[in-house]
C-alpha cells in the first residue's frame, strides 16, 4: 500500500530543482498518486539567495505554473497549492505578509537556519566540525516548536533535517522530541513522513522510527512528502513511508484544502 497524496514538491523557481509541474504532475499520476501539491520555498525574509528561494516578485508566476497545471490535469488529479517557508525569528511578520498574498491550500513550515547558519547546506557543511552538536540539536528542536507556535503553519516539514549529513547528537533527544510533539499537538500542526532523508548522506527517513513514534503518541496529524526537487521523485519511497507509518501506530493521514485538514485517510 501507498499513499494518495503527496504535498511536498518543488519547481524550477527556488533555484534547485528541475523540471516543470506539468511534468511533476505526470509522474504523480504514473505513480498512482490521485492528489498532490507544490510547496516551493517561499522568499527568503532575512536575505534573498537565487540558489534557495524564489524571488518575492516570482510569486504570481508560481501561482500561474501551478494553477495552468491544475488545469492541464484535471480531473485525473488533485493539485492543491502550498509553500514552504523557513521559520527565522524575528521575522514572523514580514512571513505572514508573503504567506497572505494567495489563498494556500497549506503552509509547510521548516527549520533550515540556526541564527545565520544553513546548517542543511553542503556550501556550509564544514561548520559542523566547530560546532557543539548536542548544543545544534536542542537549538534546532527549540525553533520547531517556536515555528509552530508562531502560527504561521500547517504542517512541518522533516523535522529531524539536523542529521541531514550524519551528524549525531550524543545525548538522548527524547524528551526534546517529546516538548516538541506536545507543542505541535498544542498548536494543530500536522507533521510529514518525509522520505527525502533516504536520498541524502544520512541515508534514513525524516523522521526516523523513534522519533515519529512520538509524534505519533502525542497526537499529531500526518502528511507524507517527498520533497521532490526533480519529478522523478514524486512519490518516491512511499511505499517505505506508508509502512512506517503503520508500524508506529498511525491509522490515519490529512488532506488540506484552504489551510484546514479537509479530510483524513485511513491508513
Amino acid at each position: 500500500m501507498r499513499p494518495i497524496s503527496d504535498y511536498h514538491m518543488h519547481t524550477p523557481l527556488c533555484g534547485h530543482a528541475t523540471g516543470e509541474p506539468a511534468e511533476y504532475a505526470r509522474h504523480a499520476v504514473k505513480m498512482g498518486l490521485s492528489e498532490i501539491g507544490f510547496s516551493d520555498h517561499a522568499p527568503l525574509v532575512a536575505y534573498f539567495d537565487p540558489k534557495v528561494s524564489m524571488r518575492l516578485d516570482q510569486l504570481p508566476l508560481y501561482y500561474r505554473m501551478i494553477e495552468k497545471a491544475q488545469t492541464e490535469f484535471k480531473p485525473q488529479l488533485t493539485i492543491k497549492v502550498g509553500i514552504e517557508a523557513d521559520f527565522i525569528p524575528g521575522y514572523e511578520n514580514k512571513t505572514k505578509e508573503i504567506l497572505a498574498d494567495y489563498p494556500y491550500d497549506y503552509v509547510i513550515g521548516s527549520v533550515h537556519f540556526i541564527d545565520d547558519w544553513g546548517f542543511d547546506n553542503p556550501e556550509e557543511r564544514k561548520k559542523w566540525e566547530k560546532e557543539n552538536i548536542d548544543k545544534v540539536y536542542r537549538k534546532y528542536y527549540e525553533l520547531l516548536r517556536r515555528s509552530a507556535q508562531s502560527g504561521l503553519f500547517d504542517i512541518m516539514a522533516h523535522v529531524d533535517l539536523v542529521k541531514k549529513f550524519g551528524h549525531r547528537s550524543t545525548e538522548s533527544m527524547a524528551e526534546e522530541v517529546k516538548k516538541t510533539a506536545k507543542v505541535f499537538k498544542e498548536c494543530g500542526v500536522a507533521v510529514e513522513i518525509n522520505t527525502s532523508g533516504l536520498r541524502k548522506p544520512v541515508k534514513e527517513m525524516y523522521p526516523e522510527k523513534s522519533l515519529l513514534q512520538i509524534y505519533q503518541q502525542a497526537g499529531v496529524p500526518l502528511a507524507f512528502g517527498s520533497d521532490a526537487h526533480d519529478p522523478l521523485d514524486v512519490g518516491k519511497d512511499f511505499d517505505k513511508a506508508y509502512a512506517l507509518a503503520r508500524e508506529v501506530g498511525y491509522g490515519e493521514y490529512v488532506l488540506f484544502k484552504k489551510r484546514k485538514i479537509e479530510r483524513k485517510i485511513k491508513i
